[in-house]
């Protein structure tokens, strides 16, 4: 299983999203996840509404230098699949990046630009489209109020050819220690295939019984 870093691997919430925190993760080996909006054309880090002043999505890219770690890039606004595509186009080394969590038109265009998408499941979103599962490369499995998932559901998907991130349990302020017993636990066919999201990177992995 591969750990992510959610926003960067931050040690105070004001370093969330920042130059900081994302060089602090990609130099201990993790991927991590992020939130990109558009400002005045330009893409940009920002969970929020920008308003000046936010890391420039190249200049993140940057921060990786030749590590091809896994990027997970929540889409915070439509009408961004043009310029994303381009951003990693410029960067072919760049491999392992997808982009989850934007409504159903902006993902048809997503799709259609032919960037890696990942659809959610969740206690809100219980099933996938047809339409959309033969097109997805991923999954991205979130529990908002509880663990719902299955081992047996994420090897399913795995199996399917599809990677599967799943959202710890910290991130919405919950203990993630069942859940992550439960994925160290399962015996998967495709641990390649098996991303876990989490505030605490270094934590997770040592959990999991490995690095990054």
């Amino acid at each position: 299983m591969i750990v992510l870093s959610h926003r960067g691997y931050w040690k105070t919430p004001d370093e969330k999203n920042t130059v900081a925190a994302f060089r602090r993760s990609f130099d201990l080996g993790f991927g991590t996840e992020t939130d990109v909006r558009d400002r005045l054309g330009e893409l940009v880090i920002s969970h929020d509404m920008p308003r000046g002043g936010e890391l420039v999505f190249d200049a993140f890219l940057d921060l990786l230098g030749d590590r091809d770690l896994p990027l997970a890039i929540n889409v915070k606004a439509d009408g961004l699949a043009d310029a994303i595509r381009d951003a990693f186009a410029k960067r072919p080394r760049l491999t392992r990046w997808f982009v989850f969590d934007m409504s159903v038109p902006d993902t048809l265009q997503q799709l259609a630009r032919g960037n890696p998408t990942f659809a959610r499941l969740s206690e809100y979103e219980p099933a996938i489209p047809d339409r959309f599962a033969e097109r997805i490369a991923g999954v991205w499995l979130d529990g908002f109020h509880g663990d719902w998932w299955t081992p047996e559901l994420i090897e399913t998907w795995t199996t399917r050819g599809r990677t599967v991130c799943v959202v710890s349990p910290d991130l919405h302020k919950r203990d993630p220690e069942p859940a992550w017993t439960r994925l160290r636990a399962a015996r998967f066919s495709r641990p390649d295939r098996v991303l876990l999201c989490t505030d605490q990177p270094e934590d997770a992995a040592a959990r999991q019984g490995g690095g990054p």
